[in-house]
């Protein structure tokens, strides 16, 4: 039988394709790496919700809600991947593993469970709940990283929130506070890395839930001064008799 060269081509080109194939869905990559982390345990969190509220010299419970906003991130941080900072200003991610999500849905999960775990809040909600509150807590990603600038053979990682707190009603402005929390890596691996990480994070999050309730308290008592100013200063009523 007689082979046209168009035949030869095609024969050819069909060879190529199936031994290019054959190695096409290979790939000797490690496989990604998935990151979490956990909130840091609450103080009262072994005690019964009535015993850890009204524990001798624990300060009152607060009968309000709040409502913790979708954080926003600083450049080069709204992302999933483990970012670390070098010297020279270079920023880069540890290859092959990530967050579960961008930071700042890691932030917002972490805060609302450290929230809700203090026992301090009526309730805390996140940025999708469909409640109202009484309380906005606004937060911004300022540093989520491991840093390698100060030139040793381990990073130290920082985190660093950038907060504010209002009431819902009127959006007032209560207070303005930064968090933070750093720690530094036991080792040069990732799973030290991702420790670090851990306890900067609950540092990080236990200065800012106190913070929180700090300001709240602080309110209230302003408030309840103010009133009784307004008490002091406003003339006695006369009854029927008196007049």
């Amino acid at each position: 039988m007689r082979i046209t060269p168009l035949a030869v081509s095609a024969v050819s080109l069909l060879c190529i394709l199936n031994g290019g194939c054959s190695g096409l869905f290979y790939s000797s990559a490690r496989p990604e790496q998935t990151y979490y982390l956990r909130a840091p345990p609450a103080a009262a969190a072994d005690l019964p919700p009535t015993a850890a509220r009204g524990a001798p010299g624990s300060p009152p419970a607060l009968a309000a809600s709040l409502r913790v906003g979708h954080p926003l991130a600083d450049p080069g941080l709204d992302s999933s991947h483990i970012m670390l900072v070098q010297a020279d200003h270079r920023m880069n991610f540890y290859a092959g593993s990530r967050w579960p999500g961008p930071a700042a849905d890691v932030i917002e999960a972490l805060a609302v469970e450290t929230l809700r775990a203090s026992g301090a809040w009526r309730s805390v909600e996140d940025s999708t709940s469909p409640f109202p509150s009484d309380y906005l807590l606004q937060v911004a990603v300022r540093r989520f990283e491991a840093d390698y600038t100060s030139g040793g053979t381990v990073p130290e990682v920082h985190v660093t929130l950038d907060c504010i707190l209002g009431r819902r009603e009127g959006r007032d402005v209560l207070a303005t506070f930064l968090a933070s929390g750093a720690a530094l890596a036991a080792a040069n691996r990732l799973s030290e890395v991702v420790s670090a990480f851990e306890r900067a994070a609950g540092a990080a999050l236990g200065s800012l839930s106190q913070q929180a309730q700090q300001a709240v308290r602080a309110a209230a008592e302003r408030a309840a001064t103010e009133r009784a100013a307004q008490n002091e200063d406003r003339p006695p009523s006369l009854s029927r008799h008196g007049q």
